[in-house]
Order: C-alpha cells, then structure tokens, then sequence
C-alpha cells in the first residue's frame, strides 16, 4: 500500500520528542484496567506470566500486546491501549516477556528484540485453550520488532492471526542502538542499562559458569551488553550478529497479513532504516504511517485517550 497519511499533529510541548517520550512513559495517569494473571510453562522449563484483560460483553476477538526492552504488562502505554480495546469489544492477553513480570525467569536465556518462541508458544495456547476466532498482534517499541519478525519469517501462519500493529518499532536494530547511545538518548540509555545490569547481577549465582562479577564491570553501555549477554546467551556470535539477524526490517516482504507500522519522525530512538517507505509502496499489506510528532510511543491526544490507541483500534478493526 501506499505510505499512509497521518492526520495526527501534537499539540504545545508535546511536538517536542523528548517531552512525548518522557511524559507518556512517567507523567501520563495509568489507566484503571483490571488484569487477570496466567502463567504459562513454557515447552524449555521456563514461563511468562501473561495479564489478561476482558471485554465487557464476551468475545471472540484477542489481541496479544508486548511490551518494549525492560517493560511490563503494568506499564502505561499496555494499560492504555488495553482500556481502548476492551471498550472495543477486545479482549487482551498482555504477555510479560521472561524475567519481566517481577520475577526472574529459570533460565540464562531471557528474551531479546528477535526471540519470537515465547510469543509462538502463547499463541499455540490461546489456540488450544480458548475459543478465539481472531487473534491481533500489537507491539511497542522492541515488542513491535518481536511480532513484525513472527509474522514474516514463517511461511504458515495460524488462519486465526488476521492483523498487526507495530507502534515506535526499531526496524533495523543496529541503526536502533546507534541512536540510542548517543549523547541526546543518554537519559533512556543509562535508564535501560541500569536495569539490564541489575537483572544480570540477580542472575550471577544461578549461573555462575556463564555469569560473573568481572563481566559485569564490563558492562557499561547496551552494546556492551548485547556482546557479553544477550548474543551468548542466545547463540549469537557477538551483538552485531544478533541485530543483523534480528531485526525486522528483512521479514517484512514477506508479511501475508496487513500490519500498521506507527513511527513517529521524531522518535530518538529510531535510525532511518525504520522508516521502510520503499517497501510500503510496493506492498500490499505493510501500511506505515510517520507522523512529524510522536516521539518514542507518545502519541498523546489526551491522558484518557493517545492517538496511537485509537487508531490501533481503528486498523485492526477494519481488516
């Protein structure tokens, strides 16, 4: 499809990136959403813990949200756009990758911007287990990577997966980190790191032939800790390997069903290989959308309501 006119435009502060970003992330009220926890057993010995959200009236309509690097279910950008579909007749089931739900995962592994298997495995559950006869996918930030990699890098998807929706995607991962550790991303960067360092710290006793004290004074930025964790944790040769092969960008020609990418032109977080115009234009199913404003998933319109959430809902409601 053609590239896609945005009629979004933010209003005073917010046509600032950096303002969006961080007033959606920390300021912005959390909507009230009541959510049900699952755990699910994953067939490797691990879980994830995915927090279920329910339509007022029944329905046979489900949308799976993934949240982006170090998130969870709880975080507002989820809530909101849960709040949305549920008023829309959606139920949600909001999976909280490994070790994101507030307690660690089993494993060395965790989850990273390419690992669709958890997100497989989720599916295959809610096929089993319930009677849903349309499943959506709708990811923020590395978990719009996550889903856009699931639907093009199969040749069979289940008949039930009709629609996907990828807000503030990092198309191609290693344009993604270089943006991040720049000077003007420092704030995000340090924040990710931080917590990132913290989680491998907890890790250290359970593994202590593959963790230690010494590799973690190694890490002190994120590529740092994509080269020493996340590629040997997850078979990579080192963090450039892991972004070649990760990234989205490659799966998207072959995407079967259609899929909304919303990137804003001012996200910090986004190089500009995550604005993929060439291949929109001669797909029929990749609609991207890059309004000027935005910056990374802060589309605010109002706290109640941000644009990204309703026109989430009004593209997956008209597939």
């Amino acid at each position: 499809m053609p590239n896609v006119f945005s009629p979004y435009k933010a209003k005073g502060l917010f046509k600032n990136g950096h303002f969006a970003t961080i007033y959606s992330a920390k300021l912005r009220p959390v909507p009230r959403v009541l959510q049900k926890r699952e755990r699910l057993e994953l067939s490797d010995g691990d879980f994830i813990d995915v927090d279920w959200s329910y339509s007022r009236d029944k329905s046979h309509k489900v949308a799976i949200l993934l949240h982006g690097l170090e998130g969870n279910a709880q975080r507002v950008y989820i809530k909101g756009q849960a709040k949305v579909l549920t008023e829309n007749g959606w139920d949600i089931a909001a999976m909280n990758h490994r070790g994101c739900s507030g307690e660690d995962n089993r494993l060395y592994l965790s989850y990273n911007s390419g690992r669709t298997d958890d997100l497989t495995e989720l599916i295959d559950h809610i096929l089993q287990c319930y009677d849903y006869k349309e499943i959506t996918l709708i990811g923020f930030s590395l978990g719009g990577n996550v889903l856009l990699k699931y639907l093009g890098e199969r040749d069979n998807l289940p008949a039930q997966v009709k629609s996907g929706v990828a807000i503030s995607a990092p198309l191609y991962l290693r344009g993604a980190l270089e943006q991040l550790i720049k000077f003007e991303n420092l704030v995000y960067s340090k924040t990710f790191i931080k917590d990132l360092r913290k989680k491998y710290k907890r890790k250290m006793p359970n593994f202590p032939d593959a963790m230690n004290a010494g590799e973690l004074s190694k890490i002190q930025n994120l590529l740092d800790f994509d080269n020493l964790y996340t590629a040997k944790a997850h078979g990579f040769k080192d963090a450039y390997d892991y972004y070649e092969q990760s990234s989205s960008l490659q799966y998207l020609p072959k995407i079967m069903v259609p899929v909304l990418i919303l990137n804003a032109k001012n996200d910090s977080f986004l190089s500009q290989e995550c604005y993929p115009y060439g291949i929109a234009n001669n797909h029929k199913n990749i609609y991207l959308e890059t309004p000027k404003h935005g910056g990374h998933v802060g589309f605010h319109e109002t706290n109640r309501v941000y644009y990204s959430e309703k026109r989430t809902v009004e593209f997956i409601n008209g597939q």
